[in-house]
């Protein structure tokens, strides 16, 4: 299925999208959230099996489907997948429609930058496409990490071994924040802030660079003219390959992100570093990855799908 999508409407789009309280702004937010709801509800059984992995003790830890299973088996069906999905899905619309409206704003910023040599209604190069979604990561952290901390405290509940032999109550999201913040404050909330900054920031440059030259690359030009007509199916390979290219080399971060937003003491990034790499190598840092790996396609295609498709309802509204 294909739709006329023209360049030049789309980098007045940009331009408008600095001022959040613009029409164009707030649309841009609505489709970034749009595409967060959809890559949650399809990846997150398999971000849940691969938060347990990571987090797991040495002398507990399972395969990925050992634990698919567990998860099936010791609650209900879908709850069992679906552990721990209430802080995505509360926080994919900041998230997400920050780092979406983050990204036009990144592209609105380059054009201008660029004015004087670049003319504005030409396709920006993939270099530009990259620093813009650099750029997306900044504001993205700021409402990313504290939801990054509370959902992986729901994932890992029940899951050490004193927890699992005492029949320990799961706690709500809320009963959780509110105990991080009594205890620790808001440093305590925003633990892994820097880590999970460091992951983002390459993480988002690559993701829209590689989604854009993908998106362009499959995406067929229209018989009687130069610009190219918006293709879901290239949306989706796009998105699936954005998705991939992405994970893999940050994955190590992740996982010690995971560590330090999990411990119930206060680790120092280095000194979790030095205590995964002792207890398996290089390949302590990268568990749960075919999880990943399998989740990246159908989520991150589910994610441009949702995105694009909700920000031409509202621009053709």
């Amino acid at each position: 299925m294909q739709t006329s999508s023209s360049e030049q409407d789309r980098s007045g789009h940009e331009e408008q999208c600095t001022d959040v309280s613009s029409l164009p702004g707030i649309r841009s937010l609505a489709a970034g959230a749009a595409g967060g709801v959809c890559s949650v509800l399809v990846g997150h059984p398999f971000d849940l099996i691969k938060v347990r992995l990571q987090t797991a003790d040495e002398a507990v830890r399972r395969s990925a489907l050992d634990l698919l299973k567990s998860s099936l088996t010791r609650e209900s069906r879908i709850r069992g997948i679906y552990a721990g999905v209430s802080a995505p899905l509360m926080g994919v619309t900041p998230i997400y429609a920050v780092s979406f409206w983050g990204y036009d704003v990144g592209k609105s910023l380059i054009r201008k930058l660029s004015s004087n040599t670049y003319p504005l209604t030409a396709d920006l190069s993939i270099a530009q496409f990259f620093a813009a979604g650099l750029l997306s990561a900044a504001p993205m952290t700021f409402v990313s990490a504290p939801f990054e901390r509370l959902k992986i405290l729901l994932q890992v509940q029940g899951q050490k071994p004193h927890e699992r032999k005492q029949g320990t109550k799961t706690l709500s999201g809320l009963t959780i924040l509110r105990g991080l913040y009594k205890n620790g404050g808001i440093r305590s909330v925003y633990r892994g802030s820097l880590v999970t900054f460091a992951r983002d920031a390459p993480d988002s440059a690559a993701y829209f660079a590689t989604y854009e030259y993908c998106k362009k690359r499959f995406t067929p030009k229209k018989e009687d003219s130069t610009k190219r007509s918006l293709s879901f199916l290239a949306v989706s390979v796009a998105g699936a390959s954005a998705g991939i290219v992405m994970l893999i080399p940050l994955f190590p971060v992740d996982t010690v992100k995971s560590r330090l937003q999990a411990a119930e003491s206060k680790p120092r990034i280095s000194s979790t570093v030095r205590s995964l790499y002792s207890r398996g190598g290089i390949k302590a840092f990268f568990p749960g990855l075919g999880p990943v790996l399998l989740r990246a396609i159908p989520a991150n295609a589910a994610a441009a799908l949702g995105w694009e498709v909700t920000r031409l309802a509202l621009d053709t509204s």
